[in-house]
């Protein structure tokens, strides 16, 4: 339990990819699905950020003396995430349009009904 509370950045990004998965899973709601992944996408986001953390070291940017490379944390995980993120909104914008054009073609975008070939007309 004491690991646990030592870790709790990593613990909420646990917490918080279960949460998104759960979403995506319950819900048929297609634009609730893309609201879980994004919190999928979120806790990943924050659980490598929080890896790439290294207490007592500072952000690689040079201000004044260059105190050599062991006073500086590793750029990499963090431009990483960067992509990630970009890639992530882009993703999510694609779905949103996928979702914008199922609703057009069949009116609805429950996914029960879709799978049901689209909204009953007669209703």
């Amino acid at each position: 339990m004491i690991k646990l509370l030592d870790n709790y950045v990593e613990t909420g990004a646990i917490i918080l990819f279960g949460v998104g998965f759960a979403t995506m899973l319950i819900n048929s709601n297609l634009i609730k699905k893309i609201i879980g992944m994004n919190i999928m996408d979120t806790a990943i986001f924050l659980f490598f950020i929080a890896k790439g953390y290294i207490p007592g070291k500072e952000a690689p940017l040079v201000v004044g003396d260059y105190k050599g490379v062991e006073a500086y944390i590793n750029p990499i995980p963090t431009s990483l995430m960067l992509t990630g993120i970009v890639v992530a909104v882009s993703m999510t914008a694609f779905l949103l349009a996928l979702t914008v054009k199922i609703n057009e073609k069949y009116g609805t975008i429950e996914l029960d009904e879709i799978l049901k070939g689209g909204r009953d007309e007669s209703r």
